[in-house]
């Protein structure tokens, strides 16, 4: 019960937090200034935009983090909302397709007016997705790890970098004295850019890769 209070109540902090970043000053608000301005927090609600896989190869993971996005809006309209207002979810599905991430980002922006959006899994429908929210000023709440080397004002990168996650993971298997690595992973931006630094970190602590092996995404085998 104690983490589902501070998980509402961080989730309410972030969501006052992207209404002040996007809606821009109260006189902005007032003529309905910015793509996500006004109109997302116009009346009694507060538009917020969830954008995951819920098709094709990424909705068994997505699907669920869209579930965790729902429930945490749930749980902050039973506490009364945000700045007296409820929250009202606009839900899109990615389809396991970075254009169409691009595609649906801007649909949301532009066409319903959030007020900031939830959204991506993998490196590539982020990597898709950043030029839009640059271009229209617009924040996206990116939720799981990543392979860092990227930065942009108009994305929280809220999950653990390959230095938080991958290094520790290395310096573990150092300590016990494994020196040869096999890298394997799907082949798109986050496996491939992970094990780069893998390599380097390999290379400057006397370990050896032993083979580097790509799949598509969604290859079952």
């Amino acid at each position: 019960m104690r983490n589902s209070a501070w998980r509402t109540g961080a989730a309410a902090a972030i969501l006052v937090t992207a209404l002040a970043a996007c809606g821009g000053s109260p006189e902005e608000n007032a003529a309905g200034a910015g793509d996500a301005g006004g109109a997302a927090s116009g009346g009694d609600t507060i538009k917020v935009g969830i954008l995951h896989s819920l098709s094709g190869t990424m909705a068994i993971s997505e699907v669920t983090v869209k579930n965790a996005e729902l429930l945490a809006v749930e749980e902050i309209n039973a506490a009364g909302g945000v700045l007296g207002k409820k929250l009202e979810p606009v839900v899109e599905d990615g389809a396991s397709d970075w254009p169409t991430f691009a595609e649906k980002a801007t649909k949301l922006i532009a066409q319903d007016k959030v007020a900031t959006v939830f959204g991506g899994w993998t490196s590539a429908s982020r990597k898709a997705m950043l030029p839009v929210f640059e271009k229209r000023k617009a924040l996206l709440w990116y939720p799981v790890q990543y392979e860092g080397l990227e930065s942009s004002p108009y994305i929280f990168y809220t999950g653990a970098t390959t230095n938080q996650q991958i290094v520790p993971g290395l310096d573990y298997l150092k300590e016990q004295g494994k020196k040869k690595i096999f890298l394997v992973g799907s082949d798109y931006v986050f496996p491939r850019t992970a094990n780069k630094i893998i390599k380097s970190y390999a290379a400057a602590n006397g370990m050896e890769i032993l083979g580097e092996e790509y799949t598509p995404l969604g290859h079952t085998e």
